[in-house]
This record gives structure tokens, sequence and C-alpha cells, in this order.
């Protein structure tokens, strides 16, 4: 077990020697709070542990260095948005050569052909439309779900995250009722209006809420990963899939983070048919943008009911969407870096990862475990896995977390912001893991005291 007087000890060892090697990082942190709040240029970046946020000079591959002049292995890689590794070739040269015949112009390229085509192949999903983010495409694709079933609410996981989509910040009261998430901000309705809560892996529960024939749609990731990694039960979604076509609602699947199993993600990997699929960060390198599929039969049933006269007043869309730059990353990432090859790699470094965690949470006999996720994996503060997002939410253990995410970075190592979790790129390398393991091993040794 974790010793508490280690911990509040050794956390002010890790306070001081952070302050020692991020003093550059102190001295713009010191500028950058006349102009922005707290610091920072988003606010949820105010949650990193340690004095003030490390400020990056540059990253490449599965590596950055901070303005200090510190290297880290980066196994948080911008949360899946450089999943590919910072600054892939391929995709870097996609983008120099666009930059100069073009930014945007609200028509299509020649790659919007080569990307749709792709990802029509990898997911099977038939048609294809572009977004600046994969918030954005869940908030398009809730649109056309309303729109097709003439119903109005939307049913989500408890302790979901599919961006700053309003519907989707709600969760479950202890009498079981939806009500708004703690921490959510300026909700415009009271979220029972819209949208209805249903735990993961519970299809009672998912047949329950169906029940009313109001639910125009289910948005769900296939693996819960904001909350931690939590694995769906075996024939889990194929029985929501089922669930949803009796009760006429679209299934919406969210694959921005499945997409770490392989190049179809877990649609693909359990052969699910979804009616829309929704992903981005990763399909980008790191460049902001992002998709939505649907299937020939919702097109033509949007097709129909969308009159073209006003087709652009009707909150789908974006000027920048599917502009000629992020198309020309897309084209580079998806063809060239999210490849069968690189996958297989980054699969089995996963794997070597979590076997090395794992191994340690033995040798400790901590009362921890480990979820795997194809290149992602991360260990959570329970004996068993969790099977709910609920289960994962209460395993949470925020001053333990705070305090290995500054002991790792210190190290010179970064884990997602908010979990234990690591992810790895096709630069990601053996030493790399290995080096991780030896470092959680002596923490994890002085921690216990």
């Amino acid at each position: 077990m974790i010793n508490r007087s280690n911990l509040t000890a050794l956390r002010k060892i890790e306070d001081q020697r952070f302050l020692e090697n991020h003093k550059k990082s102190g001295e713009l942190f010191a500028i950058a709070k006349d102009s922005m709040p707290n610091g920072v240029p988003m606010s949820w970046m105010s949650k990193w542990p340690g004095a003030y946020p490390v400020f990056v000079e540059e990253a490449k591959g599965a590596s950055f260095v901070d303005v200090d002049g510190n290297t880290y292995i980066d196994f948080c890689l911008g949360d899946t948005g450089s999943m590919t590794g910072h600054s892939p070739d391929a995709t870097v040269s996609a983008i120099r050569e666009q930059v100069g015949r073009g930014l945007s112009a609200m028509l299509p390229t020649k790659d919007a052909a080569v990307v749709s085509t792709e990802l029509a192949k990898r997911f099977g999903v038939a048609l294809w439309q572009f977004t600046v983010s994969a918030t954005d495409a869940n908030r398009h694709v809730i649109r056309y779900a309303r729109l097709i079933t003439k119903k109005s609410k939307i049913i989500v996981i408890d302790r979901c995250y599919h961006g700053s989509v309003d519907e989707t910040f709600a969760t479950l009261d202890s009498s079981g009722k939806t009500v708004s998430r703690e921490g959510n901000i300026g909700a415009p309705i009271e979220l029972d209006k819209t949208t209805r809560v249903v735990p993961f892996n519970d299809l009672d529960a998912m047949k329950k809420a169906l029940q009313k024939n109001d639910v125009a749609a289910i948005l769900m990731e296939p693996a819960m990963t904001n909350v931690g990694i939590v694995l769906p039960l075996d024939g889990y979604l194929k029985s929501v899939e089922k669930l949803a076509k009796e009760f006429g609602a679209k299934l919406i699947i969210d694959e921005t983070h499945t997409i770490s199993v392989g190049p179809g993600g877990m649609t693909a990997q359990l052969g699910l048919q979804p009616d829309f699929l929704t992903i981005g960060k990763a399909i980008g390198g790191g460049f902001p943008t992002g998709a939505f599929g649907m299937s020939a039969e919702i097109a033509q049933a949007i097709k129909s009911q969308v009159e073209l006269e006003v087709i652009d007043t009707g909150g789908v869309g974006g000027t920048l969407a599917a502009n000629a730059l992020s198309l020309a990353a897309m084209r580079a990432t998806i063809t060239k870096v999210l490849t069968e090859e690189n996958f297989e790699k980054m699969i089995k470094l996963g794997t070597r990862w979590a076997d090395g965690v794992e191994k340690v949470i033995e040798k400790y006999k901590l009362p921890w475990s480990v979820n795997r996720l194809g290149a992602r994996a991360e260990y959570m503060f329970s004996a068993k896995s969790p099977k709910t997002g609920r289960e994962a939410a209460d395993a949470g253990d925020f001053e333990l977390e705070q305090y290995i995410h500054l002991r790792m970075l210190n190290d010179g190592f970064l884990i997602t912001p908010f979990h234990n979790m690591a992810l790895i790129s096709p630069d990601t390398t053996a030493a790399d893991v290995d080096a991780h393991t030896q470092a959680f091993d002596k923490m994890c040794g002085e921690l216990i005291g």
C-alpha cells in the first residue's frame, strides 16, 4: 500500500526539483500571467502538476524539448493528436507543399477524394464529411440524427467525453437521475431535457433508456478512454447496435481515441455497423481536423430533408472545414503514417509498456490494475479493472495522480494528463518503454516506503 506520509514528503522533493529544472518556463509563465488567465492558453492546462506549465521548445517523433533544454519521452502525444509522433516527415512534407498552393478556398481539393475513400475502406462506413475537430463532428451528427428521427433525446455513457458537446456533460446522481456533471460550465438548459445517461456495459439500462421511443441517437466510444480505459464486455457493443435498430435510434461511434487498436479502430476490429462514425486528432498528424462517416441510407435520408437553398444555415458546416491544408495533412498521415506496419509496431510496444508496469505492480503488491487498448495502456488505482465509468472515476486518487505525473515529468517522461495513460507512436522505441518501466519501478518502491 502507498505510504501517505511518504507521498507528502516525496511531493515536496519533486516540487523543488521542478523549480530547479524549469527556470526558463517559470520566467515565461510570469510573463504569460499578464495576458492569459492562469498563464495558459487553455484553462485545463492549469491542471498539470508543478508550480507552472512546462513550455515546449520543439517536438519531434516520440520526444520533445522544453525551453530549459530538458528532453522528455512523450507518452502523452497530444492526448492522441500526435499519436503519429510529433511532426511526422510525410505529414510535414505534405503541409509544406500545400502551403504554397493555397490554404483554404471553401472548395474541395483532390485530397478530399483520397482521404474519404481511405476512411471508407478502413472503417467500413460509406460516406464522409470533414470538420475542424471531432467535437464539431459529434455536434453535426447529433443534429442529423435528430433531423432523421424527429426525436430529441441523446443517450450518452456515464463519465464519457466527446469534446465540448453540450449534451455530453451529464452524469447520474445517487438516485439515477441525469444531472449536469461537476465542473460543467454554463449549461444552456437542464441536461435531462436533452440527454439520458446510462452506465457503460449495462444493457438493461440502455434498453430502459430507449423504451420511451424519444431517443434520436446513442453517442459512445466503443471503449471508454477519458475517465480511464474501460473495456466493453464481450458482446456488449453488438447488443447496443441491435437495441439501437430495435428502437429506431441512430448509433454514433466516436473513434477519436480508440483508433489506437488499428487503422479501422474498434469498428473494424469488432465488425460494428454504426449509423455514424466520428473521428479527429490523429488522422491529421496533430493538425486540427475531424471527420464523420455515415451509411448510404443515412446520407439519402439527410439529402431528402435538407433544402439546398438553406443548406448553409442548418448548424452543419464551418468555412475552414475540409480546408486544403488539413486535407493534405490527412492524406499524408493516413496513407503514409497510420499504416498497418506502424500499428503493428505501436501495439507491440504498447503491450511491452503494459507488461512492464504490470510486473512492477505485482512486485510491490499494489492494489492497481492495467488496461490495454492496442497502442494505448493505462494503470488504474483499483485491484480490478473497472467495468463502468463510475467505477473508473471512483478509483481515482487526485493527490497520488498529481505526484506521479510530476515525478514522471521530472524523470523525463510525459504521460497523458488526467490519467495514468501511455500512448505509443511509430517513433517510440523499446528503449523508451523500458526506461519508463525502470523509472516507474523506482518511484513505486519509494512510494510504499
